[in-house]
């Protein structure tokens, strides 16, 4: 029976799970950060490939399955899933390979069917929209140079924007300067700045604001409460946008959200991100994803493979419920 190893990789960490053809999990791990737009191609895929022996033992040696299918963060542009797939099928992981955006196993692990829109709202934000026909639009998410405003690193940024702002006096008063005061233990915003410009600080800390922002606009101070409106609105036009491009928006269609910032399920945050789509986009269902992006990278790689019906009900099945959404092994891993 053929096997697929599947593998979503994120800023915070790397999941593989090795699926038979049926749809059987037989192995599931987690490593460190995928992150090739920082440290590269090469080192990105040595994070696969030691967690991939992690998971399969050290008796594992590649080929590790039939098909690696790794939709992953840093594959936003086709060269880069060209890079990518290159490196993994000269390490020889996978028999064959195919590489895509980690929106894609998204989409794929929280519609009913192949086809749909997601938007994720993590540490960055991006979206992505399948038409039935496999026709795709999608955003090069590179950041405020490719259009992109918010997640959590963006979110954070713009509280510490207004924090130092409101004790400089150039920006209202807001509750945002006691949050990154009381966060960092500070007792000025400033300080926070100056350690992120030396470098003492890693930018990464201003994604913890977030959970603190949220409770600040839930609370009616002002300025937390536009910021949090305008994340909304970025989360709605990025899926809406990308549904229109494909003709979309006058059919039923699934959007997923996931992400951090998303699946908190923030009363505040979902409720205004519901009212957006309400008003643009009537016909669209939303829903947080049930199952990790892991489950939907492996949805694409038994695709791939031709596997029936049954074979995505069967994973399905076993991501279902899991603890920290990683099932136990059916059986014993095989490489």
């Amino acid at each position: 029976m053929r096997t697929v190893l599947a593998v979503d990789g994120g800023n915070s960490k790397t999941d593989v799970a090795l699926v038979a053809e049926d749809g059987t999990v037989l192995a599931t791990g987690r490593g460190g950060p995928f992150v090739p737009q920082s440290a590269g191609v090469a080192a990105a895929i040595d994070v696969l490939g030691h967690t991939a022996r992690l998971t399969l033992g050290p008796q594992a040696e590649p080929p590790y399955a039939d098909l690696v299918a790794a939709y992953v963060a840093g594959a936003d542009l086709p060269v880069e899933e060209d890079l990518l797939h290159d490196e993994i099928m000269a390490r020889g992981y996978g028999r064959r390979a195919v590489v895509g955006n980690d929106t894609f196993a998204l989409l794929r692990a929280g519609t009913s069917r192949p086809w749909g829109a997601a938007v994720v709202c993590g540490a960055g934000i991006n979206a992505v929209a399948v038409a039935p026909d496999g026709r795709v639009a999608r955003y090069p998410a590179l950041g405020r140079i490719s259009g992109d405003w918010g997640g959590g690193l963006g979110l954070g940024e713009e509280v510490l924007w207004h924090a130092v702002r409101a004790e400089d006096g150039r920006g209202p008063a807001t509750a945002l300067l006691d949050v990154v005061r009381g966060f960092f233990g500070v007792r000025l915003a400033e300080e926070v700045t100056i350690a992120l410009h030396f470098g003492e600080l890693r930018a990464d800390r201003l994604h913890g604001l977030v959970p603190e922002l949220l409770a600040a606009a839930a609370a009616g101070d002002a300025v937390a409460r536009d910021v949090v409106e305008r994340q909304a609105d970025e989360v709605a036009v990025m899926g809406v946008a990308a549904m229109r491009r494909l003709g979309m928006l006058d059919d039923p269609c699934e959007v997923v959200l996931g992400g951090g910032v998303l699946t908190s399920r923030d009363p505040l945050l979902t409720a205004l991100v519901e009212e957006r789509y309400t008003a643009q986009a009537p016909r669209a269902a939303l829903m947080v994803a049930a199952l990790p992006p892991i489950a939907g990278a492996a949805l694409l790689g038994l695709d791939r493979l031709g596997a029936g019906p049954e074979a995505a009900d069967r994973l399905r099945d076993a991501f279902a419920g899991a603890p920290g959404g990683r099932p136990a092994p059916t059986a014993a891993p095989s490489a």
